[in-house]
């Protein structure tokens, strides 16, 4: 029992430390799409010859934030 509790309060730490880097950065956790296009033969999501709309919109929010 004491080992769930200690692994359970590192892990509650963690998590606190990633959501205050995210709370002061503004910017919410990302995944990557450059990782699976190294991969051969993996079809991967980020495939697509033209962003779709929602993903058009992102794209300008996002680079306003940076200006």
């Amino acid at each position: 029992m004491i080992l769930f509790l200690i692994t359970f309060i590192v892990m509650l730490i963690f998590v606190a430390a990633m959501s205050i880097g995210v709370i002061a950065g503004r910017r919410a956790i990302q995944g990557s799409c450059g990782g699976a296009k190294n991969i051969e033969g993996l079809e991967h999501s980020c495939s697509c010859s033209e962003p779709c709309e929602k993903r058009n919109k992102q794209q300008q929010i996002n680079n306003l934030d940076k200006v």
